[in-house]
């Protein structure tokens, strides 16, 4: 499977509508002769357009280059990643290898052809004065048809897809098409097929006073919909998001768990908890390996005493393997489709009826119990202190989550705020992840010493992690100080 990261934008042009010199825009300075094709596609979806709603786009494409399944992520406009398959003999549906990648945006559900779109492509390369391909321009005459209401559709559509270019590129261009009389069109043509249907979903914000406590929450659901395909694949940055956005999710349940039937919002909060740490195993390992292999490698050459690199790698790849097949079989599972079910229940369906008061409020509380739980931890030494001052940055992130929601509203109070929680976070992180490296460096240890090998290396790092955490208080007490002054919290207190 082949995976590209697609950053292109659509317009529309009315009937007679002509396609301008591009020449001195961005640095282009020549457009190639047209090269025809036509593509003939068909969209798979679920019976409710899951996959479409989510951002996602799926099809089985013949003509052109690229024939075969494509999968589209993200949202028409900015960069999207394309996962690509080769076709295959057969269409009869998508390859177990796609389904798996498109598991969270469908639910687990089957997915069934949906719409089909066939366009006559005229494509034009724009190249620089070395011959640098910059972009590709295309010209789509589109005929689509609906393949369960059987509504037809077309149009004419101009897509510029950046190569060698950059984003001042595609303003360049966009303005410049713009003067010509073309629209810029913020939905994909499989959107456009199905018009007719999507239009019956409700995906609108909420609004009320809960209303940001929703568009948060769908946010968060969204995140681990969106980064779930290339999470499955093992990319660290998605892995890393999802994580993140599911750590989110459950802060925000608890904190506003007064919305929701309790016993359904903490059987989810449980069930994130155990996606969380099916990614976390992922991530933590991958951050362990690259933090301790940095560490290695920054000791002058006469401190490292053995195989110590070599060890280090061994180990974490073993472990990535492991922790990465774990994370594949989780999001295979009914469990994790059930999951994204019941969160779509909750963050989709209708609240309790409450006032702007009862969420600041419940805001408040979040951002109180972070500090009494810090001040417990600093009066605390040794693994105790440790334990306690992790526990207190958990609650410092739930804090920080708690104050996004009002973000959009409060406006920079709210911003500089989370900014400051952030970076006390930070700080604690810095100090919890010293204590894990600490941990981990002993036991290498000890394996290194079973197998006759020199400690002395891990002995060192072992005390430089010690001595850097020795240094944490002090900030962590300045860090702590800033994020209570009255005026980073005037707002929280109307």
């Amino acid at each position: 499977m082949a995976t590209v990261v697609e950053r292109e934008r659509k317009y529309s042009g009315d009937e007679g509508f002509q396609l301008p010199d591009l020449t001195g825009c961005g640095g282009v300075v020549t457009m190639s002769d047209a090269t025809v094709s036509d593509l003939d596609a068909v969209y798979w979806d679920t019976d409710d357009l899951l996959l479409l709603r989510s951002g996602h786009a799926l099809r089985r494409r013949t003509g052109g280059h690229d024939a075969g399944w494509h999968l589209k992520v993200g949202a028409v406009g900015g960069a999207r990643v394309e996962h690509q398959f080769p076709a295959g003999a057969s269409d009869d549906g998508p390859p177990a290898e796609m389904v798996a990648l498109i598991r969270g945006a469908s639910r687990g559900r089957t997915v069934a052809p949906a719409a089909r779109v066939v366009n006559r492509r005229r494509e034009r390369r724009l190249l620089d004065a070395d011959g640098r391909v910059l972009a590709e321009v295309a010209e789509d005459d589109v005929r689509s048809e609906d393949l369960v209401d059987g509504a037809a559709r077309t149009w004419h559509e101009i897509e510029i897809e950046l190569v060698d270019g950059d984003e001042a590129l595609l303003d360049a261009l966009g303005e410049r098409l713009r003067a010509a009389g073309a629209r810029e069109v913020a939905v994909s043509k499989s959107h456009r097929a199905v018009a007719g249907r999507i239009e019956r979903f409700d995906d609108r914000e909420p609004d009320g006073p809960v209303g940001p406590v929703l568009t948060y929450a769908r946010a968060q659901r969204d995140a681990i919909v969106g980064n779930h395909a290339a999470a499955y694949q093992g990319d660290e940055g998605a892995v890393h998001d999802m994580r993140v956005a599911a750590r989110r999710l459950r802060a925000t349940l608890r904190t506003f768990r007064g919305l929701w039937d309790r016993r359904e919002s903490e059987a989810v909060r449980a069930e994130l908890r155990w996606l969380g740490g099916e990614l976390g195993r992922v991530r933590d390992t991958q951050v362990m390996a690259a933090r301790l292999t940095e560490a290695v490698h920054e000791l002058p050459d006469e401190l490292v005493l053995g195989p110590v690199a070599a060890r280090i790698g061994e180990r974490f790849a073993a472990d990535l393997a492991g922790t990465t097949v774990a994370l594949r079989s989780a999001l295979d599972s009914d469990r994790y489709a059930e999951l994204l079910a019941r969160l779509d229940r909750l963050v989709d369906g209708a609240p309790a009826d409450v006032g702007r008061r009862w969420v600041d409020r419940r805001i408040r509380k979040a951002v109180r119990r972070a500090d009494e739980r810090l001040d417990r931890a600093l009066t605390l030494e040794g693994t105790a202190g440790d334990a306690a001052l992790h526990e207190a940055r958990k609650k410092h992130k739930a804090a920080r989550y708690a104050v996004e929601v009002r973000e959009p509203s409060a406006g920079k109070p709210a911003a500089r705020l989370v900014k400051r929680f952030k970076a006390l976070q930070d700080l604690l992180g810095a100090h919890q992840d010293s204590v894990v490296t600490r941990e981990t460096l002993r036991r290498q240890a000890l394996q290194a010493y079973a197998d006759g090998e020199n400690t002395f290396t891990y002995g060192l790092l072992h005390g430089r992690q010690a001595e850097a955490a020795g240094h944490d208080r002090p900030a962590v007490l300045r860090a702590r100080d800033r994020a209570r002054r009255r005026k980073a919290r005037r707002w929280l207190n109307p």
